[in-house]
Parts: structure tokens; sequence; C-alpha cells
């Protein structure tokens, strides 16, 4: 079956979707529902990570577990488009990778913050789009916090801290989505996607291509 990455004449180079949100806001759903939608045929993006493997994860899957001397190493090489650290952990996306996937017209999907998406976008500029999801409202986001039952309520009060600092990050990012439903908060974020895909420098060569045949039919 053709899919939406394949559907223009000649192809097209892909794009690096980054989704950004405070905990709690629906980046998390937003990005499973977008893989589960196998026409649009989007690519996760693995990071590297030097923490240690849990027992449900696997490498390659998850994450690429490497040592902290080999992330320094891909890190100093410029190897890596963005990379933290976390808690004492390092966390990077390999280049290499999501360069070969773009070059094949696939389109990959990052799930990565503020701090990363700003990484990513000093790098490969006319290759990115990027999208902010906020919360209807932070009464709304402590609500979804809570009915996760998985923290304590420090651990909430810290997480909805933080959010107010990455919300105020909202104007760094190319698109906005308030997410106060998510199925409609879903469908404008695929119109993102198909407009984001149609984008003249994304399809030049293949439009290019297609012109100059159309040009040079004999009516």
């Amino acid at each position: 079956m053709e899919t939406e990455a394949t559907a223009l004449p000649g192809g097209r180079r892909g794009l690096m979707l980054i989704l950004s949100s405070p905990s709690g806001a629906g980046k998390t759903t937003l990005t499973r529902m977008l893989l589960q939608k196998q026409e649009l045929d989007f690519k996760l993006s693995i990071s590297l990570t030097t923490r240690k493997r849990r027992s449900s994860e696997a490498d390659g899957i998850h994450y690429h577990f490497i040592d902290q001397e080999e992330f320094a190493r891909r890190r100093d090489a410029g190897e890596l488009l963005e990379h933290a650290e976390v808690h004492g952990n390092f966390y990077g996306t390999p280049r290499g990778q999501v360069e070969t996937i773009l070059s094949q017209g696939r389109d990959v999907l990052f799930d990565i913050d503020y701090q990363g998406a700003r990484q990513v976008r000093e790098k490969m500029p006319r290759d990115v789009v990027t999208i902010f999801v906020l919360p209807p409202s932070m009464r709304e986001l402590r609500a979804r916090l809570e009915r996760r039952a998985e923290d304590s309520q420090d651990t909430i009060a810290h997480r909805l801290e933080n959010a107010r600092h990455e919300i105020g990050r909202w104007a760094d990012y190319d698109y906005v989505l308030i997410n106060d439903d998510i199925q409609k908060t879903f469908d404008d974020l695929l119109a993102i996607v198909r407009a984001e895909r149609l984008r003249r420098p994304r399809v030049a060569k293949g439009v290019e291509d297609f012109v100059a045949a159309l040009l040079a039919e004999d009516v």
C-alpha cells in the first residue's frame, strides 16, 4: 500500500517532527497514536543512553544502551543531533540514523524537551517541525497526573513546577496545540503533518522532475 510519505512524484525528503509538552499534557498519547497510524509511516527516534537497562527494556527498541566513554566519544565527534544529562545519566540522538531515514523519504518522530528541540533545530533547521502541546489548564494537568496514580504528591508538585517552566517555552515552537480533547488534538496534529509534508522545499526535487515532464508533453 502506498503511504502518505511516498505519495508525491519522485518522492520527497523526510522531516523531523518534534513533540514536546509538560508531563501529563498528552504528548506520549499523541506519539503513540501517530505511530499506530501505519499509513503515516513514522519512524520513532531511538536515543542513546548511559543509563542502566531495566529488565523490561530491550536494547535498540527502547534505547541504545552504551557506556559513558562511548557516549563522550560520539558527542565530541559531533555524531549527536542533541544531548542532555538527566539525573546523572546522558541521553542523545545519533545523527547518522536520522539522516539515513530522512534520505529515504521517511519521517522521524521525536519525543524530546525544549532543550533537545533547540539543539536539533540549530543543526538541521530545514528538516525540523516543532509542536508544543499545552494542557487546557493547570488544574486539569494536576488531575491528569493524579489519575495516573504513579507518583506521590511531592512528585506531582515537582512536575507541576517544572511544567510552568516548560510552558514558558511555547513560543520557541512552530505550532502550539491545546489538548482539551485528545481526538480533536490528534486531528489538528494530522493536519500539520500533511501540510508540512507538502512544503515546497521538501518536495522540490520530485516536483521539478514532474513539471519538466509535464511541460515536455506534446498536446
